[in-house]
Order: C-alpha cells, then structure tokens, then sequence
C-alpha cells in the first residue's frame, strides 16, 4: 500500500449499445475485467444495475446502466485513468461502427472519488432529466467524464453511482456467451428454467407460468446469454452453477452479479384512489381506458392488453365504482396502469323481477310492475347483482399483467402488496 491508502471509486456507464448488437453489461465487464488485470490489488466491492425511468425519450434497450465501486491503492490513480481512457477510446471506435439508428449510442463513462448526490438517482427513475442540468452538477461534484460528441448518457450513468441499495433490492446474475455464439439461437430450454427456479426457491420472475416460458434469455443477438433473478447475490450463484451443470444449457463464457432496483417499483409513487365517472372505452389493439374522479380531477386510467388481467378488469368496471391503482404518468398525462384493485363495485343491474319466466313489464306512470302472463304485480324496481370478477387473476383483490408483460422495476405482488 502506498503512501496515498486506498482509494474508493465510484464508476458509472450508460449508453453504448445498439438496437440489434452489443449490451453495455457486457461492455462494462470489459472495463472491470480490464481494471483487475492492470490494477495490483484491486478489488470490487460491488456491481449494480439500476432501471431508469421507463418514458425516457432516449431510453436504452433494456433502459438500465451500469455503475461499480472498486477500491485501488492511491498512487494507482494514473494507471486506472490511463486504463479507463484507451477502454472508452475502444468503446467510441466500436460504436462508430454501428448500422445507422434513430437513436445512436452515446456512451460516457462517469468517475466519482467519493459519494455523489442520491437524488440524481431518484430524478432520474421517477421522470424526465434534461441533459444540460445534469452534466452541469457532475461537473460541479468533481466526477470525470469520459465522453464522445453526444453526452446523453450522463444521465444514466450518473443515476446509477447515485443509487442507494436499500431493503427492496434485487440481485442479478448476467451470464454472457462465448464470442463464436452470439448471434446465434441461444440453447436454453423451458424446462431448464423451470426445474431451476424450484430447485433454486429464492429466485424468482424467471419464468411466466401464464405462458410456459423462460424469461431469462434476451431475445435480441446480443452477447448476453442469461440473467437470473433472485433474493439474494448466494441464490443467483447458485442457481447459475445449477444451469451450467446442465446438458440442455449452453455454456456461459463469464459471468457476475449485480445488485439491482430491479422490482422495487421505485419508479412510481403512492396508491391512488377515485370514482369511476364513465363507461371504460375499448381503443384501437384492444387497449381499455375509463376516467375516475380522484382529488377533485379527472384522470383518465389506461391499460394495454398486453397488461392482461388488469385490461380485464378495467373493462368491467362501471360508473360508481371506486378503485383504486398504481401507475405511470404518460406524457400526455394519462395513467399507464401497473396494477388495479376494485375496491367498491356499485350493484350490477341484472333488469326486472321476473314471473313465469319473463321480466315484468312497468304498468304506466307510477304504477307497479306487471306480469303479463299471470296478472301478479310487484313494486317497481330493478333486480342488481353484487359485481363478479372471480374469473380475473387477482392477489389480495389487486390485478397486475402476467410476469412477460410487467416493467423491470414493477415488484410482483406475490413480493408485497402496494401500500404495504
């Protein structure tokens, strides 16, 4: 150890794939792996990935950056920046090599000696971040920037050093494949992932039960063969080495774990709550919207069918009902809903008493009702039904879309209840 002690880095990366190849999990292992190799007696403390805000304009395929604290001896402080410039040089010539894209990669790398501000992070989950602000207050808390021309990935990069693992973190393993195979069809079975996920209890949302399939494997050709998800950074490991013992898996080139804010529903706020004011209105692809009354505002309530049971129960609600929800914002102000629980049905208006099997008939202004085939009279009502859902999947009277269609950062219920 030198004169200087150690030192804690604090590293940050975002933006350096395309829409069809590349994964900046894998660009930033090659960045940690190159630091290891060059550094003496470096070391990891941790890796994280952090799901940014799902709206972003210039959101990333899987939206996520990377970040990583990594201790050194003081005096290696040129070395690692030497280090850190010819790997972004690298990076900058291969995303110069891209096919063309409405939205090219903007890769920056961020450096931090110490702590950097936590609300850039929760800025950055929760909403829109303007670049200028944000590149602004990096420079200003002393970070090193690594950039080309365009700089848009400050602000995932910055969001992910700034990120505070808390009680509702997540752990994933990302396993990526042998050079020769990607691109090529990945070699995982269904069955793998399922008996995986039972024989490995305390990993979860790597499989959709609705669908009978694996939602591990990317479906695009990038060098990602794999993520596990689970409780802990031990359960991922394990169930990793479970796979690779497998002959119906194909085998990983490398591996780590990270800790993630994936499931932690980070980016969305309270629970809300209002009346439903209009019939739900069906649009164009089978999407739903109804408006409610909730704070004295209209607010207009919107579910896609890929949503599935949240879709379905949208679509059966009526004026009166209350309910309530948790979602997002769209630009256009409307409510993307994540999930959806109707707490209060108004009655269902089943029609008339019925009499020798018909429905009575009204015997004129003010009168009874009549059965027209017997003469019997009743007092003039209409017959309700208490409102029946029981054939929609629900979790503590709250719907959410099937495990294939829920966001990164949406915690399953089956994990804890909204508002709990």
């Amino acid at each position: 150890m030198s004169l200087e002690g150690s030192l804690v880095l604090r590293i940050g990366l975002d933006d350096t794939d395309h829409p069809l190849s590349g994964c900046t999990t894998s660009t930033f292992d090659n960045l940690i792996n190159l630091l290891l190799e060059r550094i003496p007696d470096s070391e990891v403390n941790e890796r994280t990935l952090v799901r940014l805000w799902p709206f972003a304009e210039r959101r990333t395929r899987g939206n996520g950056a990377l970040s990583a604290q990594i201790t050194i001896d003081g005096g290696q402080i040129g070395e690692f920046r030497q280090s850190c410039q010819e790997w972004f040089d690298g990076v900058l010539a291969e995303v110069s090599d891209h096919p063309p894209s409405m939205v090219p990669a903007a890769p920056v790398l961020v450096v931090s000696e110490g702590p950097v501000p936590e609300e850039w992070y929760w800025e950055t989950v929760s909403g829109h971040v303007d670049l200028e602000p944000r590149l602004e207050q990096v420079r200003a808390e002393g970070c090193w920037v690594l950039s080309g021309e365009r700089l848009w990935g400050v602000v995932g990069a910055s969001a992910a050093m700034a990120w505070v693992p808390n009680q509702n973190s997540t752990w994933e393993l990302i396993a990526w494949r042998e050079p020769g195979m990607i691109g090529l069809p990945r070699q995982i079975t269904s069955e793998s992932v399922r008996l995986m996920e039972r024989s490995n209890p305390m990993t979860f949302v790597n499989r959709d039960p609705t669908a009978g399939r694996g939602l591990i494997a990317p479906r695009t050709p990038c060098p990602v063969l794999y993520g596990i998800r689970g409780a802990t950074s031990e359960s991922v490991s394990e169930a990793h080495r479970w796979m690779q013992a497998r002959t119906d898996v194909e085998r990983a080139n490398s591996w780590a774990v990270h800790r993630t804010n994936q499931l932690s529903d980070d980016h969305l706020g309270t629970v809300s709550y209002g009346t439903v004011i209009n019939r739900p209105k069906e649009t164009k692809g089978a999407h739903s919207n109804v408006a409610v009354a909730s704070n004295g505002n209209r607010t207009s309530l919107v579910a896609f069918s890929e949503g599935g049971p949240v879709n379905r129960l949208l679509r059966r609600l009526q004026v009166g009902d209350q309910v309530a929800w948790m979602g997002l914002t769209a630009p256009d102000g409307a409510i993307h809903l994540e999930r959806l629980s109707l707490l209060n049905p108004t009655p269902r208006v089943a029609g008339r008493p019925q009499c020798c099997g018909k429905s009575m008939r009204s015997g004129g202004a003010g009168q009874q009702l009549r059965c027209r085939e017997c003469s019997s009279k009743a007092v003039r009502e209409w017959v309700s039904t208490d409102a029946d859902v029981s054939d929609i999947e629900t979790v503590a009277n709250w719907s959410e879309p099937t495990p294939s269609n829920r966001r990164h950062l949406s915690r399953p219920l089956e994990l804890g209840l909204p508002g709990a």
